[in-house]
């Protein structure tokens, strides 16, 4: 493969990404990409793509009478394949299992034209063959296994998220090879027209640009290395000089591809943002807390307790023996960076931490009311999958 095939294959490949990227003080984030970490996708899904094919070179190697033609005229019985430039398209039905890793069923097509018969020359033989044409085609059917990357919290900030992924397939490849060329000097024509099936196996390296704006659809980019077992085709040869014709087998070698797509995909059921609460514009000067109300944060997803956090449990604690206190109200929160049902879980988790905490310290167990709202009441209103520091937390209200 020529340096030109990796570079087209490279271009096509980072074009969705370098069209967003930019890094300029002028440019501002596209609504409609995320810019924190989308859900996994979980269910049935739809995707398809098109792009980029190159089919790698072949030897070709007659049998049977075509071989036994080349051969009583003291010529070679191998020749070789070429191929043009050509196209791919996929059509995928997946299911997504919530953690990262997807799996589908996949139908593809290829196309490349041929342009290169050689070979099957000897001692005094011309210089190759005239009046080439013909095509292949591949059609195969795929199942297929990958995982996506959620890129870790110190990956660079960036106006956009995108999500990486690899996998890979096996499966059952048709293919349909017609080639046909003359020999410059002796005007034998040799041709190839016939189909069969292969096992098939491929590996795959992509990332995905999730729509903000519609829930479970994703841009794709990806880059596809796929191999079809050695395979026998009918074909002829026909005398250039007593138009006599040879039948018999060749055998082309193992063949490779390499694709580059630009696709879409849909993922079914997913989550549907509410509607953005109404944000009533703030005071010309924030209003100092409440004398009773102390506010916990948290690490993005974490429930242990920093030194500040425990500070502010401590204070609560002692002024809850201070005052006249009849119940101690202690709620969990968390950011919308992952499913409702995830966040209420770790909401409870950080609710239950403080807790805990207050009892160390002294306030009786009977006192304290544990609730966990998940992110159903943020402190700050955001879009599904913001990571937003101010709704990690845990409130402590004193009665």
């Amino acid at each position: 493969m020529s340096l030109r095939r990796y570079l087209l294959a490279a271009t096509i490949l980072a074009a969705p990404g370098a069209a967003f990227a930019q890094s300029s003080p002028w440019y501002s984030p596209m609504s409609w990409m995320p810019t924190a970490a989308p859900q996994a996708v979980e269910g049935l899904y739809l995707g398809a793509g098109v792009g980029w094919n190159h089919s790698d070179a072949r030897g070709l190697t007659s049998q049977g009478a075509a071989a036994n033609y080349f051969n009583n005229r003291g010529r070679n019985n191998q020749g070789n394949l070429g191929f043009e430039e050509g196209g791919i398209g996929v059509l995928s039905l997946g299911y997504g299992f919530g953690n990262g890793f997807r799996t589908e069923i996949e139908g593809n097509y290829r196309y490349n034209d041929v342009d290169r018969l050689g070979g099957f020359q000897g001692p005094g033989a011309g210089v190759g063959f005239s009046s080439i044409a013909g095509s292949l085609q591949q059609y195969g059917v795929m199942a297929n296994l990958f995982y996506d990357f959620q890129l870790p919290q110190w990956f660079p900030q960036m106006p956009f998220y995108f999500v990486p992924y690899v996998g890979g397939g096996v499966g059952y490849m048709w293919t349909n090879l017609n080639a046909k060329g003359r020999q410059n000097d002796t005007r034998d024509y040799v041709y190839v027209d016939d189909g069969t099936g292969q096992f098939a196996w491929q590996g795959i390296a992509g990332m995905s640009f999730p729509i903000t704006s519609v829930p479970g659809l994703a841009i794709t980019a990806e880059y596809r290395y796929t191999g079809v077992l050695q395979s026998k085709f009918d074909g002829t040869v026909t005398s250039g000089a007593t138009g006599a014709v040879a039948p018999g087998k060749f055998e082309v070698d193992q063949g490779n591809n390499h694709s580059a797509l630009i696709g879409i995909r849909y993922a079914f059921n997913q989550p549907v943002p509410p509607a953005p609460t109404p944000v009533v514009a703030p005071a010309p000067a924030a209003a100092p807390a409440p004398a009773r109300t102390y506010l916990v944060f948290f690490d993005f997803d974490r429930a242990d307790l920093t030194d500040r956090a425990r500070q502010i449990i401590a204070e609560a604690a002692q002024n809850a023996g201070r005052v006249q206190t009849t119940r101690i109200e202690v709620a969990g929160h968390a950011d919308r960076a992952g499913t409702p049902q995830y966040n209420q879980r770790l909401s409870q988790r950080r609710a239950d931490a403080v807790a805990a905490e207050l009892v160390r310290l002294g306030v009786n167990r009977s006192e304290i009311t544990v609730q966990a709202f998940g992110e159903s009441r943020p402190l700050v209103p955001t879009a599904d999958g913001v990571r937003e520091p101010q709704n990690r937390r845990v409130e402590i209200v004193l009665r």
